[in-house]
């Protein structure tokens, strides 16, 4: 009788009942009732909205929050996952201090967050401090006041190696320059310099790029949880997994039915934007990351705020639905060809070896089949007394394709997308990419490929780009990477947007208060916008058409100059037809920067070895014992040698 019971069951959840005869759970506690949980105090109509959650909407929040202004903050994914290592010049300490400084005096000590320990959360002392120490730590535990430390480290050894070929021979010319000095006293002069001053000033500080971003973050999320704690009007308010709404997946509520295209950026007579915005989930859909409206939230409407800014990046969805284009960069290299388009390809990659307190950067010549010679760039970043950091960037010469056909890896007519392909394609870009470290850093290949690595090395191409105007509606304006890039070698994005663009909000609050009407604030904001990214162009190009990278500073660059006895006006060949057949046999995808790789290895927890005298092409031609002694070494051992023959 058991048994028949039983085979009824089975009988029955086979004609398509078992999901629901098996699970009787509808949704997860978590997440019924969503549509009441969201605390609107503080959502409408707020002075401020950033759109994007980087470094220079989180520096414009501060100084918004800083001059009395209410603020919200809209981010698609969470908490920064930013994973390289940025070279900072000092301004952004001084910016740093200056709002510790607006911030005591306008809301007390009563009004400023606090860490764990109960201590006053001062954003300047949490980014460098001089009685705290560097090191291998989290912004997290400074913040919950676990560690004595600060978030950036200083940078001790700034190298430069020149290691092009001059009259047909091999020529290494090396050049250690005085470290900067970090600043003992707050300067608020340095607030608001622009941007060619700023970039033209050696790099101070070096730094993780998520510390930096979540220290911001942090900050940012303690003064709303003390605001709504205490019961008032909140502030900041934050959306980590949300977007503008787009409104093309459907909408069960009804409510974007009766929106034109711009969905969540609803017009208004008068020019400004409503926004309206919707949480969303994150998915990987067949090895790239998408996202949807999470099922079952309502649409959040913010209203209209005086002043909203979009900084997502250098391909920002928000900007373009707005009507805002940017156009290709050109650079005159002065060989013959004329002003083209600023573009370069690298590799990045990050090694688990102990590149230390250092900024080294090498400029070296390579050379195709017919003799052409091309010069390429490289650049090793380390931290402070953490001996993991290794970020390794390395120029990938014009002609160089990485196919694996024309290498003779896989025969000809072998698919592209296949296993054998890719495999071979991925390979050259190791070999390649571990040969250029070991030029930078004078680590043997060898020793290299034990080196642990959690990420790449993955190719990407820079192209430089700019907007005609940041200005998109009459309360909305575009800035950071999403108005123009420029070479991202120098960090220069990094500080054109924390230091430049954000700054130019404080300027327009500050303009406001003084009587100045909105329109003409904005239309200052959004010119102001420009001439920094103009500024970081214009720096920019010597890392296409010159040899001395920008942060080492211009009176660095002068004694490099008269050191190597070359002019950085000079610029090799380049040609565009190998690049893009580069491109075409794996397309570049920007969403796998966020993919980890990691390959297994150990830590190189030794310095970098000393750098060699010699030229690499020179090592070739002598013995190992005697490649890196300098040429006075070399005569006398060679000497001694034919003495005792």
């Amino acid at each position: 009788m058991k048994n028949l019971r039983l085979a009824s069951l089975v009988e029955r959840l086979s004609r398509g009942s078992a999901p629901s005869a098996l699970d009787p759970t509808e949704r997860s506690r978590a997440s019924r009732g969503t549509k009441t949980e969201i605390d609107w105090t503080g959502i409408h109509n707020p002075d401020f909205v950033a759109l994007g959650l980087g470094g220079t909407s989180m520096m414009a929040m501060l100084w918004s929050v800083a001059n009395g202004r209410r603020c919200v903050g809209v981010e698609l994914r969470g908490d920064p996952s930013l994973g390289v290592h940025w070279n900072i010049r000092e301004d952004f300490w001084h910016h740093l201090g200056l709002i510790d400084q607006l911030m005591l005096e306008r809301y007390g000590e009563e009004g400023i967050p606090r860490k764990g320990d109960g201590r006053l959360f001062k954003l300047r002392e949490t980014f460098y401090s001089a009685v705290t120490e560097p090191g291998d730590v989290y912004a997290d535990e400074i913040i919950s006041g676990g560690e004595e430390s600060h978030v950036s480290g200083l940078i001790h050894h700034t190298e430069f190696i020149d290691d092009r070929w001059t009259d047909g021979t091999p020529k290494r010319v090396l050049t250690v320059l005085q470290p900067a000095k970090p600043p003992a006293e707050h300067d608020p002069e340095k607030v608001g310099r622009d941007m060619v001053t700023v970039l033209d000033g050696p790099s101070t500080f070096q730094a993780g790029a998520s510390e930096v971003l979540i220290m911001l973050r942090r900050y940012l999320e303690l003064i709303e949880e003390m605001d709504i704690a205490a019961g008032v009007t909140p502030r900041v308010r934050l959306f980590l997994s949300h977007r503008v709404a787009v409104g093309d997946e459907g909408d069960g509520d009804g409510f974007l039915k009766w929106m034109r295209q711009e969905d969540g950026f609803v017009s208004l007579p008068d020019g400004r934007k409503r926004l309206i915005i919707e949480e969303v989930q994150e998915l990987d859909y067949r090895g790239r990351y998408r996202r949807i409206r999470k099922p079952g939230t309502p649409l959040i409407d913010l209203g209209v705020p005086e002043l909203f800014m979009i900084a997502q990046g250098f391909d920002s969805s928000d900007a373009d639905r707005l009507g805002f284009r940017q156009e290709d960069v050109a650079v005159d290299h002065h060989d013959g060809r004329g002003a083209v388009v600023a573009q370069a390809d690298y590799l990045a990659g990050y090694l688990e070896l102990h590149v230390g307190a250092r900024l080294r950067r090498r400029i070296a010549s390579e050379f195709d089949r017919e003799g052409n010679e091309y010069w390429v760039r490289q650049i090793a970043v380390g931290h402070e007394d953490d001996p993991e950091v290794g970020w390794i960037l390395v120029q990938v010469p014009d002609f160089k394709t990485f196919d694996p056909i024309l290498a003779g890896l896989v025969p000809p007519g072998t698919p592209k997308r296949s296993k054998e392909y890719l495999n071979a394609y991925q390979q050259l870009l190791r070999e390649f990419y571990l040969e250029q470290v070991s030029l930078i850093t004078e680590i043997p290949v060898s020793d290299l490929e034990k080196v642990q690595a959690p990420y790449g090395p993955k190719l990407f191409s820079l192209i430089e780009r700019i907007g005609a105007d940041a200005l998109v509606a009459a309360n909305g304006v575009v800035a950071g990477d999403s108005f123009g890039n420029g070479h991202f070698m120098t960090s220069g994005g990094a500080i054109t947007g924390m230091v430049g663009h954000s700054s130019r909000v404080l300027r327009y609050w500050q303009a406001r208060d003084a009587g100045v009407s909105q329109p003409q604030a904005i239309r200052e904001l959004a010119d102001q916008i420009k001439v920094d990214t103009l500024g970081w162009l214009q720096v920019s190009a010597q890392e296409f058409s010159q040899a001395v990278p920008i942060n080492f500073g211009e009176e660095r660059i002068k004694e490099i100059e008269k050191q190597t006895g070359r002019s950085s006006g000079e610029r090799a060949n380049t040609i565009d037809a190998t690049r893009r057949h580069r491109h075409s046999l794996v397309p570049l995808d920007p969403s796998d920067w966020r993919r980890l790789s990691v390959r297994s290895g150990r830590l190189h927890s030794s310095e970098l070895p000393p750098l060699m005298t010699t030229h690499p092409a020179e090592r070739q031609m002598m013995p190992d014992d005697m490649s890196g002694m300098g040429d006075d070494m070399r005569e006398t051992v060679a000497a001694g040698a034919g003495s005792a023959s």
